[in-house]
């Protein structure tokens, strides 16, 4: 007996449909309506700095100890979350933003010279989870997007090509880890409405640890 490609596909919605829901359930709370989150604008009037970035394993580091070169250099975090460096062994990095393992090398080194000044670049981003945007189901790249300050949902729907030939668009859920209550909430998106008609209001700000779900439409 033979079955149809609409049957095999309406199928195949359903399955993704029942998984997305199961995975939400525990973490949303119940049904009604998602809130909204306020419209973004496409270029800030003027640019602000994100929350400081958090150092994760792999990223790479410049660092820079003033009138004493050799005692800096690049520097890779290794998958144990420290680095060592000239004169410093085993230094804690993850979870530490650039500025706070600035301070602690600059303690660590004021044994060997005098009041070093010293400098952290994180050069290539190897974010941890907790630091980027992920854009799953119906889209045409599902991918983890290091976050950047002022990124927009339209940033990240660019970044992985765009909505799928079926994505239910409109749809669309973002959850977000409330630090404050240590709960996710859950917004509703209206991504056809940013993406094929242009709607300015439709675009919202994100921020690090966001997951875009992206549903298939039943038809």
């Amino acid at each position: 007996m033979k079955t149809s490609f609409p049957a095999l596909r309406a199928a195949r919605v359903a399955l993704i449909s029942g998984i997305a829901a199961t995975a939400l359930t525990g973490c949303m709370g119940g049904g009604g309506p998602a809130p909204q989150l306020p419209s973004a604008n496409f270029v800030q009037s003027q640019e602000g700095p994100g929350e400081e970035y958090i150092i994760g394993p792999l990223d790479e580091l410049q660092i820079f100890v003033w009138r004493n070169p050799e005692l800096g250099g690049k520097v890779q975090v290794r998958p144990d979350g420290r680095i060592t460096t000239p004169l410093i062994t085993d230094m804690p990095a993850v979870g530490k933003t650039p500025t706070m393992l600035q301070q602690d090398l600059k303690l660590q080194l004021s044994q060997y010279i005098t009041d070093p000044i010293v400098s952290v670049i994180v050069t290539s981003f190897n974010s941890t989870f907790s630091q980027q945007v992920r854009v799953v189901g119906a889209t045409e790249k599902p991918a983890s997007i290091p976050f950047r300050a002022n990124m927009t949902v339209l940033d990240a729907m660019i970044a992985v090509g765009g909505l799928g030939e079926y994505a239910a668009g409109n749809k669309a859920r973002l959850v977000r880890h409330d630090k404050g209550t240590g709960k996710q909430q859950e917004y509703a998106l209206r991504l056809n409405d940013l993406i094929k008609r242009g709607d300015i209001k439709a675009n919202v700000k994100l921020q690090p640890g966001d997951v875009i779900i992206i549903p298939e439409s039943m038809f």
